[in-house]
């Protein structure tokens, strides 16, 4: 159905055409859960949602910061090694302060802190040549995605920087509750010295790492939403030249918004090394894709200039969701690649064909 038969229907029809087109993520996303509930077993348990927010976590991290860029019209095809380098600098920091004697507390901080402060020199480099040298942000991004690799490789040796402190992987693989039916309800550490019945029985409620991320999204989401930064960014995606000629600070606000998409990806690095106790140079590298598509089928355009916090949100657990019940049902994963691309494809068809429907509804 073509935007001009919408704008032909009674008003009552083209209400309800136009509210479907603008809910079609969430009703896919409903679809995909009453699928793999009836397909799968124990889909709808507790652990096999916590499951989905931690095998969420990293897409929902780099989508979010793909998501600033996408809305200006760019893309960063350099977050998923990004990530990995952030990874293997955060490892080699934690594990080369505790043998100088830091305490483990104090060591995984620092390669924490210091990991932050160099994750954003991708972000300045991919803003500089985008802006200052106008590469396209598809060559830049692109060049930077081999040198954050090729760094990579360099510092770890091309093997897994391993033997962290102790007590890094309590936090990223630690929840915000636990619960044990009828005996107690504790935060942030599980109890010791349980019994193994009890360990059984014990209930983990939402992942830390999950929490931290969600968190800092919502940060963002407001930014992106309830600020000036917010809107000048939409602005320069919706038109560039107007937005110079409205006096916003174009060149600025872009190298602004490729530093964020640095931010998330060396955040995602660093949740790496909490929840796995390593860092390895490829640990985002197939994580890029899905950080695009996240953001598209959320609602964003590649054009520019639409997209945002909660539709990309959404996208990432459509994708997250597909992942974990491709396992429930036993399904060979790289198969998601195919499921991954059709969805990718749709989402850019349905903005190409009824841009009007999704995004004004008129």
């Amino acid at each position: 159905m073509s935007v001009e038969n919408i704008r032909k229907l009674s008003g009552t029809k083209r209400e309800w055409v136009v509210l479907l087109g603008r809910s079609w993520i969430y009703l896919f996303l409903l679809g995909e859960i009453i699928i793999f509930s009836f397909l799968g077993t124990g889909f709808f348990s507790a652990k096999n949602f916590q499951n989905i927010m931690v095998n969420s976590m990293t897409i929902m991290l780099l989508a979010a910061g793909q998501t600033f860029v996408i809305i200006t019209g760019g893309i960063d095809l350099s977050v998923g090694f990004v990530m990995g380098f952030a990874s293997v600098v955060s490892a080699k920091m934690m594990v080369s302060f505790y043998a100088l004697g830091f305490p483990p507390g104090l060591a995984i901080l620092s390669g924490v802190l210091i990991t932050m402060l160099i994750g954003f020199l991708p972000g300045l480099l991919n803003g500089f040549l985008v802006t200052k040298m106008k590469v396209p942000p598809f060559i830049a991004t692109f060049g930077m995605y081999g040198i954050a690799y090729g760094f990579s490789e360099i510092i770890s040796y091309n093997v897994p920087i391993t033997n962290l402190p102790p007590g890094v992987g309590d936090f990223g693989n630690g929840y915000l509750l636990y619960y044990l039916p009828g005996k107690f309800l504790t935060w942030f550490r599980q109890p010791a010295g349980l019994a193994r019945a009890e360990i059984r029985e014990l209930v983990s409620i939402v992942p830390n790492i999950f929490i931290i991320s969600l968190l800092i999204i919502l940060v963002f989401w407001f930014i992106l939403n309830r600020t000036q930064f917010g809107q000048h960014t939409f602005a320069i995606g919706g038109n560039i030249d107007a937005a110079r000629r409205s006096g916003i600070n174009v060149d600025r606000h872009l190298m602004k918004v490729y530093v964020i998409s640095s931010f998330f990806a060396s955040l995602g690095g660093i949740m790496y090394v909490l929840r796995f106790v390593n860092g390895r140079a490829d640990a985002g590298s197939v994580r890029m894709l899905d950080s695009v598509v996240a953001v598209v089928i959320g609602g964003a355009s590649l054009y520019g200039g639409t997209g945002g916090m909660i539709g990309t949100l959404i996208g990432t657990f459509i994708i997250g969701v597909l992942e974990t019940g491709m396992v429930n049902l036993g399904i060979p994963t790289f198969n998601k690649y195919i499921y991954v691309g059709v969805i990718l494809i749709l989402a850019v068809l349905i903005d190409q064909f009824f841009p009007e429907l999704i995004r004004k509804g008129e």
